[in-house]
């Protein structure tokens, strides 16, 4: 359910107006249901995985309970892939044991393989530069980042946190 709001008309019974999306086609609907009525739940189950490696366009994770491992195709990972790295820890939901979807961590170390020098005299303004990380992403830093350094990344938004101490 994406999105859920509650009618409640001058007379007769309440609605409930919802967006429902398919987990398996990726479509959006909009359904409407009276007050009472129930839905039955899927079965949709989260577990931990962790990122094996990359094969041409299939990503290969591995359940940390079972050892099972599962492929997702690069067209569900989307841009997430440019933060993930061999053994990192991610969730994955799963739909009648089949993969659907996986959610990085919040929060990645990634460390700079390729930037340019900040110019003398760029510390006063905010300054950014793009910089090449480990996982082969780009991403906007301050200029003050150099090559080697650690840096934290928000995976949600694609957006450099911090310089992480090495």
């Amino acid at each position: 359910m994406i999105e859920m709001n509650f009618v409640k008309p001058g007379k007769g019974n309440a609605l409930y107006k919802c967006k429902l999306r398919n987990l398996v086609r990726g479509t959006v609907i909009d359904r409407t249901y009276k007050g009472g009525d129930s839905l039955e739940s899927a079965d949709v189950e989260e577990i931990d995985v962790q990122f094996l490696y990359r094969q041409a366009d299939t990503f290969v994770f591995m359940d940390d309970s079972t050892y099972e491992q599962y492929e997702l195709p690069s067209a569900t990972i989307s841009d997430t892939w440019k933060f993930l790295k061999e053994g990192m820890g991610c969730s994955m939901m799963l739909y009648n044991g089949n993969p659907l979807t996986m959610t990085p961590p919040n929060h990645v170390q990634l460390l700079i393989t390729q930037c340019e020098p900040g110019a003398k005299g760029d510390t006063a303004t905010n300054v950014t530069k793009p910089a090449l990380v480990e996982t082969g992403a780009e991403i906007t830093v301050p200029g003050f980042i150099k090559e080697g350094n650690l840096i934290k990344v928000d995976t949600r938004t694609g957006e450099y946190v911090e310089r992480v101490s090495n």
